[in-house]
């Protein structure tokens, strides 16, 4: 019995591809390490699937690498795979700096990895496969899902911004998009077998479309997404200021199962900093779109992301961001210090600010922040809500005997079952009332009072019994749904059937 072993570092988009790559494995005959209760003390594949976004990713991988050598050095037969965006960018550089290392593949042909392994194994020397552009759209492959009650859907690859912060489009390509039809058969199969909740993945998901020429297709698929019994809940991530219609926020509110959240990222509230980073919208622009989510969507739970010490950010422009953030009152906020991405435009920027600079404006930024979600959090108490269980939400669970998961508006969820209660199974949904509003996450505490706990048992919750009776903790693996490209004509369909059924 063969084994492996799956780390992922980076993006939802990271996370979904490392699903098919387990997936591939599984359909070669490989057994998941991390699901065996007398495993190995290493895999005999392990695969590291990389992001090329932060400064520390180089460090972080060939830190890794170092530590797997002896492990290589002992076992010669164990083959270690780098793939991922790190390594659609450093390519055989990674063979280079570390020659222990059999197999390396790039955003682009993950489909070749168990082709790429039986090479090396055959050759006896590392197999370095970088392809230029998107061989087969990743949906196509087979997956293992980690939840069996929640997935991953793409609905496009690949971005035509030119960000000068980011590296993605350099590694990703430019967008290409699955056609509506192939997206929702995906999630019908998906809810058939047991998930009720989805999240559309996309590079910049709203400018879904594109690629056939409809500029409103993501709301389309929003209400589409709707019309499918038994998915009861739908988000996704991340959109685009610059592409954010209002008919996308007609769309989430006018349909129930899209969840009251948003990450809508901010990177820099400084317009002249916007500007430098060629993000094609200003801070009224984003404000504007903030106001008009939560005139229809009062309730919703609005994140973003921000990038601290960008080249030639001045005190006023960081004063910018300050007050965007308190204007716009998220929920909570993903902060990140500028690093120097080479091959980026803003690697070579003027004006780059001294680290310890950087650093003072982070902290500063983290407690603005931590103020403001800790005010709105507080606003909740006394509320009542609706609970997906989740596994692994609460590290802390066992030792403050409760259980957690996620409610409508993605806020996280610590809450007690009182003592005799019935139990929920992750999948499920619970109700109950929140008692204390913390900065990072909600207590439920009510029910240990006769507050509100009602479970309500779903397929969710029976999907996962179900594994759990079949010593499993993962789906099996499924296979690849359709390819890419635009509507294929169809004939004409009766009046509110919006989206393309192929």
């Amino acid at each position: 019995m063969k084994t492996y072993d799956v780390r992922t570092h980076g993006c939802q988009m990271n996370v979904h591809d490392s699903e098919r790559l387990a997936g591939l494995l599984e359909t070669a005959g490989y057994v998941d390490v991390n699901g065996l209760t007398d495993r190995p003390e290493t895999a005999d594949v392990v695969v590291f699937n990389t992001c090329a976004v932060r400064e520390n990713a180089d460090n972080k991988l060939y830190g890794n690498l170092g530590q797997l050598r002896p492990a290589k050095l002992k076992n010669p037969e164990m083959q270690i795979a780098v793939g991922g965006c790190l390594a659609q960018k450093d390519q055989g550089l990674i063979v280079e700096r570390a020659p222990w290392v059999d197999v390396v593949f790039g955003t682009h042909n993950i489909g070749s990895l168990p082709a790429l392994l039986d090479r090396a194994r055959h050759n006896q020397r590392a197999a370095v496969e970088i392809k230029e552009s998107l061989e087969t759209f990743p949906s196509t492959l087979p997956t293992r899902r980690d939840s069996a009650y929640a997935a991953w859907v793409s609905i496009s690859v690949g971005c035509n911004n030119t960000c000068t912060f980011c590296i993605v489009p350099s590694l990703r390509g430019t967008e290409t998009d699955r056609r509506p039809g192939d997206v929702l058969a995906e999630i019908e199969a998906l809810v058939a077998q047991g998930v009720i909740e989805v999240t559309l993945l996309g590079q910049n998901v709203n400018t879904y479309g594109v690629e056939f020429g409809d500029r409103l297709a993501f709301g389309k698929l929003l209400r589409a997404c709707g019309q499918i019994d038994g998915l009861e809940r739908v988000r996704f991530t991340s959109p685009h200021p610059a592409a954010f219609t209002d008919d996308v926020i007609s769309a989430m509110a006018q349909t129930p199962n899209v969840m009251p959240s948003l990450h809508m990222p901010l990177q820099s509230g400084s317009d002249r900093v916007l500007r430098a980073m060629r993000r094609s919208y200003r801070s009224t622009k984003f404000l504007a779109i903030i106001e008009a989510v939560r005139a229809q969507i009062p309730d919703a739970a609005i994140t973003t992301d921000i990038i601290v010490g960008f080249p030639g950010e001045t005190e006023e422009d960081f004063q910018a961001t300050l007050d965007v953030v308190r204007a716009a009152c998220f929920s909570s906020a993903f902060t990140f210090q500028y690093s120097i991405r080479p091959g980026t435009p803003a690697a070579t920027m003027p004006d780059q600010l001294p680290k310890s600079v950087v650093q003072e404006r982070y902290l500063r930024l983290l407690e603005v922040q931590e103020e403001v979600s800790w005010s709105e959090n507080r606003t909740l108490e006394g509320r009542e809500v609706e609970v997906l269980v989740a596994t692994g939400e609460g590290r802390k669970d066992s030792a403050t005997k409760r259980l957690s998961g996620r409610a409508r508006d993605n806020r996280l969820v610590h809450f007690a079952v009182p003592e005799g209660a019935e139990a929920p199974r992750p999948g499920d949904v619970v109700s109950v009332d929140v008692t204390y509003g913390a900065p990072h996450h909600l207590v439920a505490d009510s029910a240990l009072t006769g507050g509100r706990y009602a479970v309500r048992r779903s397929p969710g919750g029976n999907a996962w019994a179900a594994l759990r009776d079949q010593g499993s903790t993962k789906p099996a693996v499924s296979l690849g749904m359709p390819s890419i490209g635009g509507p294929a004509p169809s004939p004409a369909v009766a009046p509110g059937c919006s989206v393309p059924a192929s």
